[in-house]
């Protein structure tokens, strides 16, 4: 069950990210253009999730266990470190230059093209270096 829940609301959320034009990277980047042509369509967007979000954490926050049975595992940190800070950085530099931030890149695979395939490629590979350099101080230990 918790895999076809996952399956619907990922299906949603990619349907609401096209509606919502997130997936044109041309709407995307005429909303960061502050200087240019801004369209702040997608602020409002951007508001309506942060909103829910909020909404959502706030009632998860009182409870052990989801609503399908499932260990609620709610982030702990809350602190500023160089780690967010460097992937804040990292996140902004690529959506401001790919037009894509990765929800709107994976929705855009369906549509074909060259651009979110490798985009999507990229975030595989950024993934993979994070858990080679997250695992690299552990296995010094183990060496040592």
């Amino acid at each position: 069950m918790q895999i076809f829940m996952a399956l619907v609301v990922g299906l949603m959320f990619g349907i609401g990210l096209i509606v919502a034009g997130m997936t044109d990277p041309s709407k995307v980047i005429g909303f960061l253009d502050l200087a240019g042509r801004w369209d702040p369509s997608l602020g409002f967007v951007m508001g309506g999730a942060i909103l829910v979000g909020l909404i959502a954490f706030r009632l998860a926050a009182g409870r052990e266990r989801s609503l399908l049975g499932a260990a609620m595992r709610l982030p702990t940190a809350s602190g500023i470190d160089r780690r967010l800070v460097l992937g804040g950085l990292a996140f902004g530099a690529g959506w401001g230059l790919a037009g894509y931030c990765p929800g709107p890149a994976l929705a855009s695979l369906v549509g074909g093209g060259p651009k979110p395939l490798i985009l999507a490629s990229a975030m595989i590979v950024g993934m993979v270096i994070f858990e080679l350099l997250e695992h690299l101080p552990a296995r010094r230990k183990h060496v040592g």
